[in-house]
Order: structure tokens, then sequence, then C-alpha cells
């Protein structure tokens, strides 16, 4: 993919990103709507004790309060993940901080990768797993992290880790990066929203007036149905945002290496062995992330499957696909005609 189709991916994808995350003020009124309308059922808020259009203007009246105190709360919550976001990263996936010193190849990597850009390194993580997985962190110049597991770096070769690492840099580059972590705050934000609605039920003994309003039950239905659009629309926007940039990045990465063949070998070793430990709201800034047994063509994946992003670099890179790898290089096949690099794999 050329530098000009690559800089339009770019501006469309971040574009989007803006538009999607705009959005975040309707989810959280839909949700707090329907939150508000199933409490009401539940007899755990007031009634109006009139009719079914009452207690619903009744609701929407307290969206005049209750969302300005969601974004009061969303700005405490921004600022706490702002500051601390990357130790709670660290914490959850095990990731440790590595310098120049532990580990020379891989940083070396990194660093050339960055200059060749003019860019600050990010901060250097590797994880102690024998998945192969990658990913970025950050949310401004000089908070930005890649990490990487060790199993990655034992696994892949030279070539084939730099383009992964490429990969993750270009995240950082088109500022994917940081919109992935506040799409991941606010999904977080919501998650914290269901939680308080399930406590609230559970000790207040909701359901003991229920009786007593008639009009109980379609309350609780038609706020379950406010309240199952903003949690679903929430869900594909995380997914929307995740999906189109790792087509970009992997176009990036190619962009960056001049290696087309080092990208794809590289997501064919990482295909079915990506797996590692964290949050949904982590995994989607993975390099990849396909769960067991996806249905329905990966409908719920964040990330669209290796074979697309393979078919992709193919196509639009000029690269050659050695096909799934077994785990050993094929000994019938040269470098050249299985497109895996001939570099040795980074000693761990």
């Amino acid at each position: 993919m050329g530098a000009v189709g690559l800089q339009t991916h770019i501006w469309a994808n971040n574009t989007r990103s803006i538009l999607l995350l705009a959005t975040f003020p309707i989810l959280v009124g839909f949700i707090l709507y329907g939150v508000q309308l199933i409490l009401m059922g539940f007899g755990v808020l007031p009634g109006s004790g009139k009719g079914l259009g009452d207690d619903m203007a009744l609701a929407a009246s307290w969206l005049t309060f209750t969302v300005p105190a969601a974004f009061v709360i969303a700005a405490v919550w921004f600022a706490i993940a702002y500051f601390g976001s990357q130790t709670l990263v660290d914490m959850l996936t095990g990731a440790r901080k590595v310098e120049r010193k532990t580990e020379p190849d891989l940083y070396n990597l990194l660093e050339n990768l960055a200059i060749s850009r003019g860019l600050r390194t990010p901060t250097l993580r590797v994880i102690d797993s024998d998945s192969l997985n990658a990913f970025a962190t950050g949310l401004h110049e000089g908070q930005y992290s890649v990490t990487v597991t060790r199993g990655l770096v034992r696994t892949l070769t030279r070539d084939e880790l730099e383009a992964v690492l490429a990969h993750e840099l270009v995240h950082v580059i088109n500022k994917d990066v940081r919109t992935m972590m506040i799409a991941s705050i606010f999904a977080g934000i919501i998650s914290v929203i269901a939680e308080m609605v399930f406590r609230a039920l559970l000790y207040s003994g909701g359901g003991r007036r229920r009786d007593d309003n008639k009009n109980a039950m379609p309350l609780i239905l038609i706020g379950i149905a406010f309240a199952a659009i903003g949690f679903l629309l929430a869900i594909v926007i995380r997914m929307m945002l995740s999906r189109t940039r790792e087509y970009v990045a992997d176009a990036g990465a190619v962009e960056l290496t001049k290696n087309p063949d080092a990208m794809i070998s590289a997501l064919r070793k990482v295909e079915g062995r990506s797996s590692v430990k964290g949050p949904d709201e982590l995994q989607q800034l993975f390099l990849d992330n396909q769960p067991d047994g996806v249905g329905l063509e990966g409908l719920f994946a964040t990330h669209p499957p290796i074979q697309k992003r393979v078919d992709a670099l193919v196509k639009f890179g000029g690269g050659r696909d050695p096909g799934p790898w077994s785990g050993e290089p094929s000994p019938s096949a040269s470098p050249s005609a299985s497109g895996y690099s001939t570099s040795v794999p980074l000693a761990g």
C-alpha cells in the first residue's frame, strides 16, 4: 500500500474515530435513561404515580442531573487512567520494563525504527509468557510503551520481530494507541455503570415495591431495551476502532520496513498462538486477539482474522503468503519461496 494511500486511510480512520468517540455522550444518555427506567420499575426510584408516559417523562427529566454527574465521574476516571494506566496494564499482564543493557537487540530494533521517523523511542516492556503477541499503550509523547511477549522474541526472526515492532510503532504514530486507550476508558466507565446498577438492585431489595406500580413491567422492559442499545453500540464502536486500525498498522509496518514478507510470516506464526491474559478493554490493543471458537465470521472479534490481514498484505503490499505455520520452517522450501526471513531468532 503506497504512502499516499496509507495516509488517506489514516485520515479516514482518525475521522471515524472522532465521530465514533463523539457518540459517547449519546451512549451514556441511552444507558442512563434505560437504567433509570429499570430502577423505577423495581421501585428503587420513585415513579410519577400516573401513566407510563408520565413515568418515562419523569425519568427523562432526571437526565439533566444524571448525565452531568456521569461526566464528572468520567472526568475523574479519565484523570486516574491518564496517570496510572500503564501501572494498571503492567499489573494485569505481568509486563516489566526492560533496558538496552538487558535486551540490546530488541531495544535497538525499536530504537532504529523510532529514529527513522524522528520519534522518541517508546518504553520497551516484556511479558514472560510463551504466547506470541504484542501491543502498544500510552496517551501522549513520553508515555508511549511497546510490550512484547517472551514467546514472540524467542519464536520470530529478527526481520519478523522488526515488522511487529513497526506495526506497534505505527499505532503510536497514527495516534491509534491514544484513541484506543480513551475508548477503553469509556468502556470501563460503562462497565462501572452496569456494576453500580447491579449492586443497587442487589442491596436495595429491588422489587419490593414493584407490585405497587402498574407500569413496573413495561418500565423494566423499555429500560432494558434502551440500556441494551447503549451497551451494544459501545461494543460495536470498540470493534470498529480495533478492526480498521489493524489493516492500516500492517500496511504501515511494511512501509517502515520495506519487507511485506516479514510482516506476513510474523502474522502466520502469531496465528493461533496469541492468547494473553487481560481484560477485554486491553485485549483490543493486542497485535492479535482471536477468541477460540469464533462464530459468524468473527462477529464479536475485536480484530480481523489473520487470513484477511495476510490477504490484504499480499494484495496491496506485494508480499508472499507462506501459508499457516506448522511450528518449524519447511525444509523443502527456500527462504525466498516460503516467505520466511533467513534472519535468526533473537535470543531471550
